[in-house]
């Protein structure tokens, strides 16, 4: 993808973000515990088919060589469904926690042994949500080696995944969304 039509993606997705009210300044706690003055709730994006569809295609530009995407639920849901769609990989959901019902498996979806599989966050920050995913991808099997996020929010997620084999790839981060990195 050219230069120019790279910068033209980024800000489609944070007009999307803006527009559609995912970005919020006030005091908020992150799902790693530090606290934020701007809360990055893209799940208030993709309910609007046009915005997730702009979200889905700059996220399958990206797939490569992936065998198949993983996302953890709830998040990425709508995100690896849409990005699947567009690649024709199949798809895996991570649970956040087993079920006490059933078969307890914390993913849904099949992950064959030695299969290329791409995580597909909706935000980072720290990287723990993605580090859960992935060991349970590879205590399954699958290889992670690549990671595609919506926002990164500039907070350690890149270079605490990069200590694990993983690049973390954002389609935007916090510092390219008006009066977010103040």
């Amino acid at each position: 993808m050219a230069q120019e039509d790279r910068s033209e993606e980024r800000r489609r997705i944070v007009d999307i973000l803006l527009s559609s009210g995912a970005v919020r300044f006030g005091q908020f706690t992150l799902a790693s515990g530090l606290t934020s003055h701007v809360y990055i709730d893209v799940k208030r994006a993709w309910p609007d088919p046009t915005h997730l569809s702009v979200m889905a295609e700059a996220l399958a530009r990206r797939v490569g060589e992936a065998d198949r995407l993983a996302g953890m639920e709830l998040g990425a849901v709508p995100l690896v469904v849409a990005t699947a769609l567009r690649t024709g990989r199949p798809y895996v959901i991570v649970r956040k926690a087993v079920k006490d019902h059933g078969t307890r498996q914390r993913y849904e979806g099949e992950i064959p042994a030695g299969s290329r599989v791409l995580l597909i966050e909706d935000t980072s920050s720290t990287g723990g949500s993605a580090l859960e995913s992935v060991r349970i991808i590879r205590e399954a099997g699958g290889v992670v080696t690549r990671a595609l996020v919506v926002v990164d929010r500039g907070m350690g997620a890149i270079e605490r995944l990069k200590q694990e084999g993983i690049t973390l790839e954002p389609l935007v981060t916090l510092a390219e969304i008006p009066g977010a990195s103040a």
